[in-house]
């Protein structure tokens, strides 16, 4: 972390203007650099960590306990005090019943505006250290409060643009028969809350935070197992080229260990077809309206609500559930991502996939090449063992227009990033030669050498 330290919590400050000024700091255990290392090793690697002073557990979904997050009482205390001064608004529906202040971004109090210190600058900082993600400096901040009767039900805390919620409880001694334990819920095949797994009991001073995602792809568990195939199972790679079209390495698909064929299958799937259809709008699966039936429905509704006692049968779905199903099995054997094929070839009503399992390592590369397909297609790809990888090292997809050299976005690798781009006829990819900067990587990761990537290409 940058800047120095605050000093040590103590008597309130009278500073030039009068000004009461209070200080405060969290756990210097958890800031120690060498169990700050470890706990930035365990969330890039998705395993379980335990500490007595900080734990971090996959289980159903990334989150970690701080049991002492403030380290002066008399500051805790003077804290609650503030807290319990606020106005608070009910907030009241199907979901929840509880107290809320209002924001606390601007609040005066000596106490409350210590607190907002440590979150927006020194935890933040910790927490964009240990994550590896460039966390914005705006922190949604408020003060809930909840009595006898009161609930907050099952929900996903999935808000435009968040990425880690946190929760700092200070309450009286507490133990599970009086409630309010934090209950965590695994998911089911529709990615659809299931069963409480774990409840975390609150208790004064716990601080509780967790990643924010929509859904997760791969248990995180699996995860692990599958970076662990990957760097230790025996997995035979090929080299691509020729050297002026690409320079990487391939997995040979047919002797994959058990676990990443599975995630080759996974991706292939009529699940994961259904769901890209549902996430992106593409009729990637039968079941998915295309925008010509969304239209037409549209219109319907607009019919009926001005012709009463018209009825309108609606259109019967197309009868290519076999052909999704007997595609899933064709697409086995296609496995280039990057097929040299006519850019005028007739459009297939078939969704259809491509993919292969990558491995990139110092010097290699793609180019753009007058074969490159120019197809309206959505490219995904899920990265591993990028633990330490920076920008500067090459490796990134790049996307530009034909014909251009401006760079339209840029996809950087990430360890357990599933990234998803729909590009159209006039966009073309290549990912950028790794240098030799990327040895680097080894200095902190001694047996890493590069990192892998399934890449999938989806066509409508």
């Amino acid at each position: 972390m940058n800047g120095k330290r605050p000093a040590e919590p103590g008597p309130a400050r009278v500073g030039k203007k009068g000004k009461k000024e209070v200080m405060a700091e969290f756990s210097d255990a958890v800031m120690e650099e060498t169990l700050k290392k470890q706990v930035a090793e365990a969330w890039s690697r998705r395993t379980p960590f335990s500490h007595e002073v900080i734990v971090m557990d996959m289980d159903p979904f990334l989150h970690c306990v701080i049991p002492n997050f403030i380290q002066s009482q008399d500051f805790l205390e003077g804290l609650q005090k503030e807290l319990m001064n606020l106005d608070f608004h009910e907030k009241y529906n199907d979901l929840y019943k509880f107290q809320q202040s209002d924001d606390l971004k601007k609040r005066r109090e000596p106490h409350i505006s210590a607190l907002r210190k440590i979150l927006f600058e020194d935890f933040r900082s910790w927490l964009s250290d240990i994550s590896k993600i460039d966390l914005e400096s705006t922190i949604d901040m408020s003060c809930a409060k909840y009595e006898f009767t009161d609930a907050l039900l099952c929900h996903d805390d999935e808000l435009e643009g968040r990425r880690i919620a946190f929760i700092l409880y200070l309450v009286p001694p507490w133990d599970r028969s009086l409630g309010g334990t934090l209950d965590l819920y695994s998911i089911d095949e529709h990615f659809q809350p299931k069963q409480i797994v774990k409840s975390l009991i609150p208790s004064w001073n716990k601080l509780i935070f967790f990643e924010v995602s929509p859904v997760s792809f791969h248990q995180p568990e699996k995860f692990a197992k599958v970076c662990e195939a990957l760097e230790h199972g025996d997995v035979e790679w090929s080299s691509r080229g020729p050297p002026n079209k690409r320079f990487y390495e391939k997995a040979e698909e047919s002797k994959l260990p058990e676990i990443l064929k599975e995630c080759m299958k996974l991706f292939r799937s009529e699940a994961l077809f259904l769901l890209l259809s549902n996430f992106t709008g593409l009729k990637l699966h039968f079941l998915a309206p295309s925008e010509e039936e969304m239209n037409d429905k549209k219109e319907e509704e607009a019919a009926d609500s001005t012709e009463e006692g018209t009825s309108h049968s609606p259109p019967e779905p197309e009868n290519n559930q076999t052909a999704i199903s007997n595609n899933s099995q064709q697409n086995n054997d296609q496995t280039d991502p990057e097929p040299e094929e006519n850019e005028t070839k007739k459009e297939s009503s078939v969704p259809t996939c491509q993919g292969e399992l990558r491995r990139w390592k110092t010097g290699h590369y793609t180019l753009i090449h007058d074969h490159s397909k120019a197809e309206f297609a959505l490219d995904l790809i899920l990265y591993c063992g990028c633990e330490g990888w920076e920008p500067e090292y090459g490796g990134f997809t790049s996307y530009i227009a034909k014909g251009e050299d401006e760079e339209l976005l840029t996809v950087n690798p990430e360890n357990n990033y599933l990234a998803l781009v729909y590009r159209d006829r006039e966009t073309l990819k290549f990912v950028k030669h790794i240098n030799h900067r990327s040895l680097e990587q080894k200095k902190t990761f001694p047996n890493r050498t590069g990192f892998w990537d399934f890449s999938f290409i989806y066509y409508e």
